[in-house]
């Protein structure tokens, strides 16, 4: 890009902040008229929430704030780079994509979107296109050089379908070509395809992989969401509702960069809120499979013991590794046992050896929750650079 051009982006940083999701509402009202094939891409759901709105409202604005430096955005990036992979997004997406945003930027600023601004954000889009499925290409080489490893979508059968609570079933799926299953890194997501009658739509949708890897099945942990027509559980309560054991599925190959990080030992700390368990279990059985000594604390907040799934599996957990530590956090409950406590999670009531500055913290649940406890150990002294989190959905949430 030239200097101008540059320059030409920079200066539309007021209006993406001001009109930024009017944009690109119009963006996905036009290109799913003119290309309604994308429709099975898209998470449908996320349309009707203004949650993708939102995040590409943002992505677009995070781009033209650091132009001058690409490399500022590198780590969201990657963590796009693991969405895109999981739903199989290629370079021909891409030009579409393009296609319509340049014309939607034309389209809403009318008279202010000059041939030279067209030009420069064509420009701008084309050099964030290429660096994107570049980044894409390699998560791809990736999946496909690992021991059952694949890269689209591949059928898997649903062997077994087991309750943990009140709201949240696991399903155990395994590869119906009878090959081997990739191994992942503990906290990764695959993606599920389905077809959703009501919408006469292919729908793809993100689920954390919620156990340990084992080369032989995948497992996710789904929460049944409440309605019917709730825009967050058209797939997870089609999945409580009609997929039964011998039901095919299409998967995708694990992705995602919320992981497990403990080669170098230190403590780790699990927090989580309702189902924002999901990819933490799935660390927490990595890492004592390791016999690990460092501690590891195990920090969770639901509405009450009915819909708390795998208490059990903690409790044994807890019970059998020394080094494993439990709270939990229940809005109301009749009674309660050790280190559990009535309230919603409060790392204040912890021991104060918990706050350990050396230790990982990984924090998983919906947008405030993160965000509430993100700055409370921010305050506490912890560095950013040793809380992980994962926002389940578009990327929408701010920390700072």
């Amino acid at each position: 890009m030239s200097p101008l051009q540059k320059d030409l982006v920079k200066a539309t940083v007021p209006v993406l902040k001001e009109h930024g999701v009017l944009l690109t509402t119009h963006f996905y009202n036009r290109m799913f008229t003119h290309n309604p094939e994308l429709k099975h891409l898209f998470n449908m759901g996320n349309q009707q929430n203004k949650r993708q709105q939102t995040a590409l409202a943002t992505a677009v604005l995070a781009y033209a704030e650091h132009i001058e430096d690409l490399s500022v955005l590198l780590p969201v990036v990657d963590t796009i780079g693991h969405k895109h992979a999981s739903l199989h997004i290629r370079p021909e997406h891409y030009a579409i994509v393009g296609r319509h945003l340049i014309a939607s930027i034309g389209e809403v600023l009318g008279d202010a979107a000059t041939p030279e601004l067209l030009e420069a954000w064509t420009v701008a889009y084309n050099q964030l296109a290429s660096l994107m499925s570049g980044h894409e290409q390699k998560l791809y080489d990736e999946k496909v050089s690992l021991p059952g490893g694949w890269s689209g979508w591949r059928p898997f059968v649903v062997r077994s379908k087991v309750k943990e609570s009140e709201e949240i079933t696991s399903f155990y799926l395994y590869p119906i070509d009878g090959g081997g299953v990739a191994d992942f890194k503990p906290g990764q997501y695959i993606s599920i395809r389905l077809f959703l009658p009501e919408l006469n739509l292919q729908q793809p949708r993100q689920y954390s992989l919620s156990s340990a890897p084992n080369s032989e099945y995948y497992r996710i942990s789904v929460k049944r969401e409440a309605g019917s027509q709730h825009p967050d559980g058209m797939i997870s309560n089609r999945l409580h509702d009609f997929v039964e054991p011998g039901d095919v599925v299409d998967l995708s190959a694990p992705s995602g960069n919320f992981t497990l990080l403990a080669e170098d030992g230190k403590p780790q700390v699990f927090i989580s809120g309702g189902v924002g368990q999901t990819p933490l279990l799935s660390m927490l059985e990595a890492l004592v499979r390791t016999d690990s000594t460092a501690p590891i604390t195990w920090v969770h907040g639901c509405r009450n013991e009915q819909v708390h799934a795998f208490k059990a599996d903690l409790n044994a957990i807890s019970k059998a590794v020394a080094n494993v530590e439990k709270h939990f956090f229940y809005d109301s409950a009749d009674r309660l046992a050790a280190n559990e406590y009535l309230g919603w999670v409060s790392l204040d009531l912890l021991p104060a050896d918990v706050l350990d500055p050396e230790a990982r913290y990984y924090i998983c649940g919906p947008g405030p929750f993160i965000r509430q406890h993100y700055r409370y150990l921010v305050d506490k002294g912890i560095r950013q650079s040793n809380i992980h989190f994962e926002e389940f959905g578009p990327l929408t949430l701010s920390v700072n």
